[in-house]
């Protein structure tokens, strides 16, 4: 007689073996790239920038995760035409994962929002921070390339995402003001960090002139007080194009795409560190660690 008894213990041991194969080629796989952008000083259009670019790479195909870390004033959603239904807030309180509260937008980009009006969210506790990069800490293989939109200035979540990134894009304008808040943060994310590498975007700019006067007064500060200075990605011009897309919600990339300003968001989005913006471990565990 045929023995139809099954060995259940078998089959046990050999599903724990394929899970650990599983989890140790999740290991070995690369994780994302992960860009900072960042500016000094409100005002400068960064969101702007970052939505675009988040936009334009995720057209090339990649797989883009654009992170809105202006916790409780965020606006990228806004920038992007959506709705979304879950924030940082709710990934906090357990309400939903990191995963769960993705939304995808233009293009295919996915967007993580940091929240609108959560004035407890605007200056987020260290543990609450740590919450945070546990939850989005998974999605880094998922992923080609995340972008990460911080709020204006040198916030405690701003300050651990430098000290763990590679990559730092600094959008400013060509006002003193901007200048000078863009080189504090660019002088504090060298502290933190002596190996980023950063680029610069003067962006909003009226002429070519007074974006590369600032340029070199930007680089001229910076070498004589730091010995360093960053790289100049490029400029973008202040465009009526822009204000269009905000009203209509679409970025201008998409709406006009020949404008003067999207052709200009198209070269900042072709900078070549943005195809090696990675780091020797896992992002999120670096910025986790850097909250020390």
């Amino acid at each position: 007689m045929l023995n139809t008894r099954f060995d259940f213990s078998r089959l046990r041991t050999l599903t724990r073996l394929l899970n650990g194969a599983d989890a140790r080629a999740e290991e070995s796989r690369p994780g994302a790239r992960v860009l900072c952008v960042a500016s000094g000083k409100g005002g400068t259009g960064k969101s702007i920038l970052a939505s675009n670019l988040s936009v334009l790479r995720a057209a090339r195909g990649e797989r883009v995760l654009l992170i809105d870390f202006d916790a409780g004033l965020a606006n990228a959603h806004l920038l992007l035409g959506l709705a979304p239904r879950y924030d940082f807030g709710h990934i906090l309180d357990g309400t939903v994962s990191a995963r769960g509260a993705i939304v995808e937008g233009p293009a295919g980009v996915s967007l993580i929002s940091g929240g609108v009006g959560r004035h407890a969210l605007a200056n987020p506790t260290r543990r609450e921070l740590e919450l945070l990069f546990e939850a989005l800490k998974p999605l880094e293989h998922e992923y080609d390339l995340i972008v990460v939109d911080h709020g204006a200035g040198l916030s405690y979540s701003t300050v651990a995402h430098l000290a763990a990134t590679s990559t730092l894009l600094l959008v400013t304008n060509h006002e003193i003001t901007a200048l000078s808040d863009a080189y504090a943060l660019y002088k504090r994310a060298h502290m933190v960090n002596p190996h980023i590498r950063v680029g610069m975007v003067v962006n909003r700019a009226p002429d070519e002139a007074l974006a590369l006067n600032a340029w070199e007064r930007f680089k001229a500060t910076s070498f004589q007080f730091l010995g360093h200075h960053p790289e100049l990605i490029g400029w973008v011009p202040a465009d009526e194009a822009v204000s269009r897309s905000v009203q209509a919600r679409k970025p201008v990339s998409l709406t006009e795409p020949g404008s003067r300003a999207a052709r200009a968001m198209a070269k900042v989005a072709e900078w070549g560190p943005i195809d090696v913006a990675r780091t020797t471990s896992a992002f999120y565990e670096r910025a986790r660690k850097a909250l020390r």
